[in-house]
């Protein structure tokens, strides 16, 4: 049995399409997925602004907060609330962080019926998300999502690719991502992306674009 850690913050699109990619994976293979935590709402702090831990609702914290109270139940039941939640924002473009729409996604994939309430009253659900977090910056080297971390133990940033492949390409994905996590000096391998490809991005981004409440902040990757 070949198992991934997958980080995750539900407000990235681009780990959304990851993540369906690496399921995909999973459904062709013996691969077992491990969710993990990341907050870009960390790593993109701003000075003078509270932390997302300190706030009563954060648009990425508290998702990832049910998320890790969920996975003390069951790793499957995490990535239940991580695809229909990702569904919600990056495909529907509605807001998982805003109580009546995260009730009706848990209520959708079987979670307890006190899942919002026992979360956002259980400080320890922060502690679950900043060890996960703090674990894939000070010890992966992770600036953003998604990151994946083969059985090799060499953490992978991306595969960055929209759409999510399928089928037979999805699995030639695999084999070329697990490979590259085989070489332990092996760092980066991108390709510029043209302005069709900009284009392309944007159109199948639109309804999280529409629905998120907040800008864009990137500190920039060492």
């Amino acid at each position: 049995m070949t198992t991934v850690d997958f980080y995750f913050d539900t407000m990235c699109p681009y780990a959304h399409q990851t993540s369906l990619w690496i399921r995909e994976v999973r459904r062709q293979t013996d691969l077992e997925i491990s969710w993990k935590f990341f907050s870009l709402e960390v790593v993109n702090h701003e000075d003078g602004k509270k932390w997302p831990w300190e706030r009563d609702i954060a648009f990425g914290w508290t998702p990832l907060r049910i998320a890790a109270w969920l996975r003390r139940i069951d790793n499957e039941l995490c990535g239940a609330w991580y695809l229909a939640s990702a569904h919600a924002l990056h495909i529907e473009g509605r807001r998982p962080y805003e109580e009546s729409t995260a009730r009706e996604l848990l209520e959708g994939i079987g979670a307890p019926a006190d899942t919002w309430e026992s979360t956002l009253a259980d400080a320890s659900t922060h502690d679950d998300v900043r060890l996960d977090h703090e674990h894939a910056v000070n010890t992966l080297g992770g600036f953003g999502v998604p990151i994946i971390v083969p059985s090799t133990g060499r953490a992978i940033f991306g595969p960055v690719v929209v759409p999510a492949p399928t089928g037979a390409d999805a699995l030639r994905l695999w084999e070329l991502v697990s490979g590259a996590s085989q070489f332990p000096h092996f760092y980066e391998l991108k390709v510029p992306k043209t302005a069709d490809d900009l284009a392309h991005i944007g159109n199948t981004f639109n309804p999280y674009l529409r629905a998120r409440e907040w800008n864009t902040v990137q500190n920039p990757a060492l």
